[in-house]
């Protein structure tokens, strides 16, 4: 695996992503606060995919606090020194639980803005948890606007929901997991005893691709999922800049972000492999794959990446060791069917 320098590719513009290290720190304070999420191997054909010499690896972040890796960012930015008007938020829905969670374990005060597009079982999640919850109409841009405001208005501290150094750091710390758990070096793909070759993760602001991105860089394949509704990056990356666009569709309370980060999107176009599209639908049956063969519960968000293998979205060489992550978890199950 390589350190954190020199690096592979030089993000563009000095875009001050974290770096390896940085990562690294970020797990050693977050070790108390966060869960060690597991991994399940599964042979590709339960999953109704063409069968491969490697079991797919699955990691069970939807397992985490709060129920998607966001918990891991959100505690991050609240273990520091925090005003005592306490912190603000916009959110779609699964960062917002996990910074009301989060803020519910420290003792901190948090006002959570959130869009009425955001799930029931997100919005219940929220008001249980002792947040303030401020619904706006739109999606998370109008969101974040609102927060922004509040924040000035009582000096609160301001978090956002994926471009902050503190989010993708905490991002990062999946991957760094991750490495851990399945080994460092080369894959079986290419001829070694461990590792993986490629990393599938959903994509929203960019914060989770930008994370993975950084603790990688460039060792091992990094593709990103969007929806058609959904397409910051995939923008992004054809533009070469970040740029705005519309939104909309199943998964937009989870990853509607308008624009992506500007760290997200550095990390991600110097060390990621891409973006592949795919459909609301194709969420759904991702979805009720995992229930149907695992008892695996996703939101469609969290079954995105997995919703790259079943589309044909992304072919993957078939020696390739695949690990994909099932990032969010926040669903009523009685909706998979």
């Amino acid at each position: 695996m390589p350190t954190d320098a020199p690096a592979l590719r030089t993000p563009p513009d000095g875009a001050a992503v974290p770096s390896r290290s940085d990562i690294a720190a970020a797990a050693r304070r977050l070790a108390p606060w966060i869960r060690v999420t597991p991994l399940l191997e599964v042979d590709a054909v339960d999953l109704g995919l063409p069968d491969r010499r490697w079991p797919l690896v699955l990691k069970l972040e939807m397992l985490q606090h709060a129920g998607s890796f966001k918990g891991r960012g959100a505690h991050h930015q609240l273990l520091g020194d925090l005003p005592a008007a306490g912190v603000v938020a916009a959110s779609g829905g699964n960062y917002g639980v996990a910074v009301a969670y989060a803020a519910h374990r420290l003792g901190v005060a948090a006002t959570v803005f959130v869009t009425d597009t955001t799930a029931p079982a997100k919005l219940e999640a929220l008001r249980s948890l002792g947040a303030t919850v401020e619904v706006v109409p739109g999606y998370y841009d109008v969101a974040l606007a609102a927060s922004h405001e509040r924040a000035a208005a009582t000096g609160a501290r301001f978090l956002h929901a994926f471009d902050q150094p503190e989010m993708l750091e905490g991002s990062g710390t999946l991957a760094a997991e991750l490495e851990r758990q399945t080994g460092p070096g080369s894959s079986p793909a290419r001829g070694g005893t461990e590792g993986i070759d490629r990393v599938i993760v959903a994509v929203g602001g960019a914060g989770l691709i930008g994370g993975v991105a950084c603790w990688y860089r460039g060792a091992v394949r990094v593709t990103g999922v969007e929806t058609r509704g959904c397409r910051g990056l995939d923008a992004a990356l054809r533009a070469g800049r970040v740029v705005d666009t519309d939104i909309g569709g199943l998964a937009a309370d989870a990853l509607g972000a308008r624009r992506v980060g500007e760290l997200g999107f550095a990390a991600a176009r110097a060390w990621a492999e891409g973006v592949v599209v795919v459909d609301d639908a194709d969420l759904v049956d991702a979805q009720r794959r995992l229930w149907r063969a695992l008892r695996v519960a996703t939101e469609p968000a969290g079954a995105a990446a997995l919703a790259a293998l079943t589309t044909g979205a992304l072919a993957p060489d078939p020696d390739e060791r695949i690990a994909v992550v099932l990032c969010g978890g926040n669903v009523d199950p009685g909706t998979l069917g």
